[in-house]
């Protein structure tokens, strides 16, 4: 239980901090916080159920995704206010510094192996926030479609 709370915590302070880094107005960040404790918790959860890395961190931008568009449609901001500070603690900076250190020690097989985990976890998280734009789109399409058939 204690684990789950500090997962929560420290999730929500990193996205809050960084939001307030790349100035998102002070009245939208709990709400870029609570973002960011979806994503990770989804990704974390997914992660603790042996799925991978990767699948976890394309579910986490996901949710990460889906509550960007709710909280941009409930307080009339641009979705990117709270995509881009919620993606800071599924960002794999971590994997990233160690191919970058093992290519500087000369180990140039761990190096690219890490580079190539580091390059498909961002395309997993680019691939959630792209399914998560198509599914909006398309709901947007058919709920204006619906209406404008019984219009006329």
């Amino acid at each position: 239980m204690l684990t789950i709370v500090v997962h929560i915590l420290f999730s929500y302070l990193s996205t809050v901090t960084f939001g307030i880094v790349t100035n998102v107005p002070r009245k939208l960040l709990n709400a870029c916080g609570i973002t960011g404790v979806v994503g990770w918790m989804i990704f974390w959860s997914t992660k603790n159920l042996e799925a991978g890395a990767i699948f976890a961190n394309f579910l986490g931008a996901i949710g990460i995704g889906l509550m960007s568009i709710f909280f941009s449609r409930r307080k009339k901001m641009p979705m990117t206010i709270f995509n881009i500070p919620s993606l800071v603690p599924l960002v794999p900076g971590g994997p990233a510094y160690q191919a970058v250190r093992s290519i500087v020690l000369g180990d140039y097989i761990s190096g690219v192996h890490l580079i190539i985990k580091v390059i498909m976890t961002a395309g997993a998280i680019a691939a959630g926030f792209m399914v998560t734009g198509i599914v909006e789109r398309l709901v947007k399409n058919i709920l204006d479609n619906r209406g404008a058939k019984t219009k006329v």
